[in-house]
């Protein structure tokens, strides 16, 4: 394929520096490279030997003179309402990481070791949604389970990391944890409901009257919409804990019929991009301080209930900067060049 026009929005953000450093390594020809943030981030960028001036998305004058074949955002959901529409009706692809498009029902949502499947003709949208962190690492380590085996019930819970809320979420644990060793409260909590250093906040966006939060509702539409299984039943308690890096799940699935853990595991052990942990005793277990390849899904602590042998438990971690969000954007735009959907109209 020719060399592509490619853009990025939200270039210095936590998940598109992430991206822009895979971009850099991958395979994928660029003409043109542009980098768009707000105007108080504005900086000169390296990529491929080259300096990039990283531009301010509001200083766009017409945006006609936005001719780009593929887009990237990874700027939040009011920048992607906005201008995502836009970049796509000039002849764009937008690949879209915030929670704009992901339940519209014409935008595909796509992990592409999962549904490649439901990325086959260009979206006549021109948007595709990435999904949210934490769905995408259930996701890819459900799916060999799923294909194979009845699921009546999943009931998960989440641990997920500052860096779920960026850059800024980083930084306030970091000063929220060397104020509390000084001794001091530190600073109020801006990024997360209450401070998070040394805490767990069981709350992960709005809770609404009926009590669930905004993560907990991404994860279960986003997963039935993902399967193709709408009626899936999935609960969730998502729960913000102080770590940089690398969300961790504890995954209880129930079978319609008994399940050998001999069988689980290999099917697991199977599955291209999921390590398994099969023998906590030599293998040990995954944890997000010390995880291997940040392109994988770590999957640990596999065994079957034994007051239920329909039930499964597993604990899923994962890099939610990569996995998360930055690679899975990577791997569609690669899925969509395969399928010669850039530079449709």
């Amino acid at each position: 394929m020719r060399p592509l026009d490619i853009s990025v929005v939200g270039a210095t953000g936590a998940v598109g520096t992430a991206l822009i450093q895979l971009l850099e390594k991958s395979e994928i020809a660029i003409d043109r490279l542009r980098l768009f943030a707000s105007s108080s981030s504005a900086r000169q960028l390296k990529f491929r030997d080259q300096t990039y001036l990283v531009e301010a998305l509001r200083d766009i004058g017409d945006i006609g003179d936005i001719k780009t074949d593929l887009a990237f955002f990874s700027a939040g959901d009011d920048v992607s309402a906005v201008w995502g529409p836009r970049f796509a009706s000039q002849g764009a692809l937008v690949i879209d990481n915030s929670n704009a498009f992901r339940m519209t029902p014409d935008v595909p949502l796509i992990v592409p070791q999962v549904n490649a499947c439901s990325l086959t003709v260009r979206p006549p949208s021109g948007l595709v949604a990435n999904p949210n962190c934490s769905t995408i690492q259930l996701v890819r380590a459900l799916r060999p389970l799923i294909a194979t085996f009845g699921v009546h019930q999943i009931l998960l819970t989440t641990y997920q990391a500052a860096s779920g809320v960026g850059l800024r979420g980083i930084s306030e644990l970091e000063d929220g944890a060397e104020a509390w060793l000084e001794g001091s409260t530190g600073p109020a909590a801006e990024s997360f409901p209450v401070p998070l250093a040394f805490n767990v906040i069981p709350q992960i966006g709005e809770i609404s009257r009926q009590g669930v939060a905004l993560e907990e509702r991404k994860l279960v539409q986003e997963s039935r919409k993902i399967f193709g299984m709408p009626h899936l039943q999935l609960t969730a308690t998502c729960v913000r804990v102080p770590v940089k890096t690398g969300h961790s799940e504890a995954v209880y699935v129930e079978f319609d019929d008994h399940v050998r853990l001999e069988q689980v595991r290999e099917i697991l052990a199977n599955e291209p991009g999921v390590r398994l942990y099969a023998d906590e005793i030599r293998d040990g277990y995954p944890t997000p301080r010390y995880l291997g390849d940040p392109a994988d899904v770590h999957v640990g602590r596999v065994r079957v209930n034994p007051e239920n042998p329909r039930g499964l438990w597993m604990w899923v971690v994962a890099d939610n900067i990569q996995v998360g969000a930055a690679l899975n954007a990577l791997l569609i735009a690669q899925l969509a060049i395969a399928k010669n959907l850039i530079g449709e109209s």
